[in-house]
């Protein structure tokens, strides 16, 4: 009996050892840097924010966040061909089989008052997207904050927002 709790309590604190370890990985703390509407024409469907490390620092070489905040239905399809084509236009010979479409292909509807959540931890590179708080899928990989070419690459879903975003 006496072997089983050993065994109960060396498990446990394997268990705390590994949540102390995934832990530390997360990024270093970021701070808001801009924010703005997000329009379809003339229509604003949400906010979004960005945040960073260092509002100064280009935002390819650090941590960084965009949170969404929808006041719009939207259906799942919008999302995914937006993303598509806006990849498309800022990243040089992108494939179908981008390991970033397994981001795009995580979004779902949402609807008044939801939150996408789009994060990049630079040290273990791995992007993640969540919405309303639960996480719908990561990627691990050299690119993965590529994805962030849809608002702020050379040709974004708009200009005028990227501005907001990163001044």
């Amino acid at each position: 009996m006496d072997i089983n709790i050993q065994k109960i309590i060396i498990l446990i604190m394997s268990v705390a050892g590994i949540s102390i370890s995934i832990c530390s990985v997360q990024a270093a703390p970021t701070k808001q840097c801009g924010n703005g509407a997000i329009l379809v024409g003339t229509k604003q469907i949400g906010q979004v924010s960005y945040f960073a490390e260092s509002c100064k620092q280009n935002w390819e070489n650090q941590s960084i966040q965009m949170n969404f905040s929808y006041n719009q239905n939207i259906p799942e399809w919008a999302f995914k061909r937006a993303a598509t084509h806006f990849l498309n236009k800022n990243i040089a010979d992108f494939k179908d089989t981008s390991i970033l479409n397994q981001i795009t292909q995580r979004y779902k509807p949402v609807k008044n008052g939801d939150k996408y959540t789009l994060s990049y931890v630079h040290s273990s590179q791995t992007l993640t997207l969540s919405l309303n708080g639960k996480i719908l899928g990561h990627i691990q990989n050299p690119n993965a904050n590529q994805y962030f070419r849809i608002w702020l690459g050379s040709e974004p879903f708009s200009a005028k927002l990227k501005q907001q975003l990163l001044n």
